[in-house]
């Protein structure tokens, strides 16, 4: 269970001038929001419960993590990689495919020619400075990713690979507190809970970043 709350003063109405409660509400949206995707990206390489009751621990495959023992990034040989252990793994090509990166790894990317050339590219990357399907992936860029020392880890996978479930889907209240001056307080909360479903669907990707 995830919860959210904050209070508003009426000195916060009189100085705005306009009534900030309906943005404090999109602002504890936004962060259950950032719950949701570290919730997917713990269940992506943490321990599934599988089996019939769902009491068999089923520990990320190490086979389908690759590793980094030297100083790159994200490159197209670590994309080639992780595209051949899905199709190793008999994941469908209809099935779409996700890549999960960070700004640097974006960055990384964006100075590959042949990931912004037209010739290898359908996207014309540079235009936005962002990069939106390569490869059969789907990228894209958040900051929520694990980092150890100077490594961060990205994820790939297919979509149906991960699942997230919803115990209780978000809730807003909106209400005056008596026991705190009258103050109007925000209020959000959900429940949820991800795993992985697949193990050939899911791969890992340390990539160096200093």
């Amino acid at each position: 269970m995830y919860e959210y709350a904050d209070l508003i003063d009426s000195q916060d109405r009189v100085r705005t001038l306009i009534d900030p409660t309906s943005s404090y509400a999109l602002a504890a949206a936004y962060s259950l929001g950032r719950a949701v995707d570290d919730e997917i990206i713990a269940a992506a390489t943490g321990t599934a419960y599988t089996g019939e009751t769902g009491s068999t621990s089923t520990t990320f495959d190490s086979n389908n993590a690759i590793t980094e023992s030297g100083s790159d990034g994200l490159t197209l040989a670590k994309l080639r990689s992780a595209k051949e252990k899905l199709d190793t793994g008999n994941v469908s090509p209809d099935i779409q495919r996700f890549m999960i990166i960070g700004p640097q790894q974006l960055s990384d990317l964006l100075n590959v020619t042949s990931v912004t050339s037209s010739d290898y590219n359908s996207v014309k990357a540079l235009v936005q400075g962002e990069l939106d399907t390569f490869m059969g992936f789907k990228f894209i860029t958040t900051t929520r990713l694990s980092k150890t020392s100077t490594k961060r880890k990205v994820l790939a996978f297919a979509q149906d690979g991960i699942k997230l479930a919803i115990g209780r889907d978000l809730i807003t209240k909106i209400d005056e507190r008596s026991d705190k001056g009258y103050a109007t307080q925000v209020y959000v909360c959900q429940s949820i809970g991800s795993t992985r479903m697949e193990e050939a669907k899911v791969i890992s990707i340390e990539c160096v970043e200093t």
